[in-house]
């Protein structure tokens, strides 16, 4: 097969089919043979010898007809009877079968060159016509100013940022956003100044008449010299009162010469459930109106907090919202914003000299535990706790915990009439669960009854040697210092 040209056709180049002279025409009959016209004695010198023409010539295809060309006859060389000859055959273009060439003027290329038309004279407008068109002129453009004016503002810039929402834009809060909403103002920073010192801590308002909650701790300092100062939400001040508190809770109510203040609402720790979200709110490290926010990481847990001779026992709710110093007091909250705790504490580091702050591990009071203590301490301002009169030893190892063999400062292991001896318990008998709840330390057993309130009644799992019974114990009274 042969080679096809792959080069592109040239639209300007005259529309005509050339062949060399030599080639024959496809489709056209071979034309006979004729003897050479003798040549005048110019012609045969070789310095005017052009090269002989073909012995006929057609055209391979006639060219359709192209407006600003005119259509040449086909022709054949003299001496072919048959042909005719174009209407000039002097011109070379009569050699040329089958070429349309322009008519008039052509470029380089041979295109016709389209005349212009003459000029017309221009006409001057009359002041008629020229006034009404400079007004509407500037109405045009005063109205196109301010349209595009319009599409500009309106079509985003390339290199516009996203706005940002207002608040109005926000509509009504969600969330942890409602939560610290509603509790936020109701929630205060408490600061002690006394001639040792000064510390803050946390608590919220406990009713409206100016009664308010902390941690004991976060006041015992304060002593009789000391000034509490509370700071509220609006940052206003007040002078405060202690009115009661408890070391064995942890707790202490104070009083502020204010009405008309929000309280919290105290839920029901009892329907708390691992898993819970949990809001903490509080002025950690003197910041106040920080919110914390995490789950309810376990319950049931025995806490142990303050020193060896002011102790208070807390079957604590644990959480790993941050709690840090400072938050102490303030409220551990539900998803409906009802307080189901008072954040008392947080995990320290085995071997730490010192609380560095949250490592995910924070201790809360159960809310139905401060509202019975809270409600005594308003009362009278002191607080009781059950009992159920025995000693524990601290040193035993075994299965759940042993009551003390032996009498210890002039104190019997069981207190003689107390609940205890009542239901039949011994010096070194085991207790191994409370209310069907195994215990394996002297500090699970006490808060576990420090949970309860004194005249409630706990069934205890009692070992005497190799024989278990259980033994129902009605919890005694004991008034807090």
């Amino acid at each position: 097969m042969g080679a096809v040209s792959t080069e592109p056709t040239n639209p300007f180049a005259p529309p005509s089919t050339y062949r060399s002279a030599d080639a024959p025409v496809p489709g056209a009959a071979t034309p006979e043979p004729r003897a050479p016209e003798p040549r005048s004695a110019e012609a045969s010198s070789p310095q005017s010898r052009l090269p002989e023409p073909p012995v006929e010539r057609q055209v391979a295809s006639p060219q359709p007809y192209r407006p600003g060309y005119v259509q040449l006859e086909e022709t054949t060389l003299p001496g072919d009877e048959t042909g005719t000859r174009g209407s000039d055959a002097s011109s070379p273009a009569a050699d040329l079968p089958g070429v349309l060439f322009p008519q008039g003027p052509t470029d380089s290329w041979g295109r016709p060159v389209p005349e212009r038309a003459p000029r017309r004279p221009r006409r001057a407008l009359s002041a008629v016509w020229a006034v009404p068109l400079v007004v509407l002129s500037l109405l045009a453009g005063g109205a196109g100013g301010v349209l595009a004016e319009r599409v500009l503002d309106s079509r985003p810039s390339d290199a516009a940022l996203p706005e940002v929402v207002g608040a109005e834009d926000v509509g009504e809060l969600r969330g942890v956003a409602a939560i610290a909403g509603a509790v936020l103002p109701s929630v205060v920073s408490i600061e002690v100044r006394s001639a040792q010192g000064e510390g803050t801590g946390s608590g919220f308002v406990l009713r409206e008449d100016g009664y308010i909650l902390t941690n004991n701790h976060v006041v015992a300092a304060a002593g009789d010299d000391a000034e509490i100062v509370v700071v509220f939400a609006d940052g206003t001040e007040e002078a405060a009162e202690v009115v009661g508190r408890t070391s064995e809770y942890d707790l202490a109510v104070i009083k502020v010469e204010r009405e008309g203040l929000t309280p919290l609402l105290l839920g029901d720790s009892d329907g708390v459930v691992v898993g819970d979200p949990v809001v903490a709110v509080g002025a950690p490290l003197g910041l106040q109106g920080t919110v914390t926010t995490g789950i309810v990481s376990a319950l049931n847990r025995p806490v142990s907090a303050g020193s060896a001779t002011d102790t208070a026992f807390i079957n604590a709710i644990q959480t790993d919202a941050a709690i840090n110093p400072g938050n102490s007091g303030g409220p551990l909250v539900n998803a409906d914003g009802e307080v189901i705790g008072i954040n008392s504490a947080i995990a320290q580091t085995p071997g730490a000299a010192a609380a560095t702050g949250s490592i995910g591990l924070g201790f809360a009071i159960p809310s139905n535990q401060v509202r019975r203590t809270a409600e005594e301490l308003i009362e009278t301002g002191r607080a009781t706790y059950p009992v159920i009169g025995v000693l524990l030893d601290q040193r035993y190892e075994g299965e759940g915990v042993q009551v003390l063999s032996e009498a210890q400062n002039g104190q019997q292991p069981v207190t003689p009439g107390g609940p205890a001896e009542k239901a039949g318990i011994v010096p070194g008998d085991v207790i191994v669960a409370i209310d069907g709840r195994p215990v394996t330390q002297a500090d699970e057993l006490i808060v576990a009854i420090r949970a309860k309130a004194p005249g409630d009644a706990v069934t205890l799992t009692v070992r005497t040697g190799d024989e278990d019974r259980d033994v129902r114990v009605v919890l005694d009274e004991f008034t807090s210092d």
